[in-house]
């Protein structure tokens, strides 16, 4: 398969309180289309948005925000700031309870109990599984998602915490949904890398031991975008319904005319 080369803006903003932010237009479809620039946006969330975050999100012509976050991530981290005349969404895809124990001890734990938990591949294994079980389990949330988009929720941004996991598999499978190659999707999703994306994780002991290479490196895992963990969650989408178009059609309760209409409302005209 050849992959075009996706046009991209020259530049992107800096937002300041915003981690992650980006526009997928430019990503190039099987039928040699792409997806139309100002449609679709993924980032971190929006609670420590600067007035000068919000005044660049305003001009962007959203419609919907949709946040992935739970109520423990919203307790942590807090409430999106308010955009005038943005409609925000809150679909949480992750249980407020489920590793509620672990995330405590991310935080909080020493060395010695970080690594009793995440050494020998445990951090790795532990992602992996969420992405399966996100693709597995939550097609409701991600079948009115997409809905909404082919309706009337574009131009739209996706985000979750840190605009990597949750919010990365929501635009993956938004960008399934209307034909955009997978090495394209895992391309984007793994931006997400980049030095000035990644979320910054916050420690209680922010002590040289307590934020030591050795602990950082435990941690690693859990808050990169691995190409493994993107491949885990269409490994899914093909075990459980053999391809991409029964995962639409059976999984998610897509249409062929709702497909239609999501590529009319995200993709350049062919």
């Amino acid at each position: 398969m050849t992959q075009k080369v996706p046009r991209v803006p020259s530049t992107e903003p800096e937002l300041t309180g915003v981690r992650n932010f980006r526009d997928v237009g430019g990503l190039p479809t099987t039928d040699g289309r792409q997806v139309r620039y100002g449609t679709l946006f993924r980032s971190g969330h929006l609670a420590n948005a600067t007035a000068t975050d919000s005044a660049f999100l305003s001009t962007l012509g959203l419609h919907t925000i949709f946040d992935f976050r739970n109520s423990a991530d919203l307790k942590l981290d807090g409430a999106d700031v308010e955009l005038a005349g943005v409609r925000h969404v809150n679909i949480p895809l992750s249980d407020p309870a489920d590793g509620a124990e672990f995330w405590r001890m991310i935080r909080h734990g020493d060395l010695e109990q970080l690594h009793s938990i995440l050494a020998e591949g445990k951090a790795a294994a532990r992602m992996t599984n969420s992405y399966r079980s996100i693709i597995a389990d939550r097609t409701a949330e991600h079948s009115r998602v997409l809905h909404a988009l082919a309706e009337d929720s574009v131009p739209a941004l996706m985000h979750c915490a840190a605009g990597k996991d949750r919010a990365g598999l929501s635009v993956a499978v938004s960008l399934l949904a209307v034909g955009v190659e997978p090495e394209a999707i895992e391309a984007d999703y793994l931006k997400s890398n980049d030095p000035h994306r990644r979320y910054r994780i916050v420690r209680s002991d922010t002590s040289p031991a307590g934020t030591s290479p050795e602990v950082m490196e435990l941690l690693g895992p859990l808050f990169d975008a691995r190409a493994e963990y993107l491949a885990a969650a269409f490994e899914t989408i093909e075990k459980i319904w053999g391809g991409t178009d029964r995962y639409l059609s059976e999984g998610l309760g897509l249409a062929p005319e709702t497909r239609e209409r999501l590529r009319a409302r995200l993709l350049d005209e062919g």
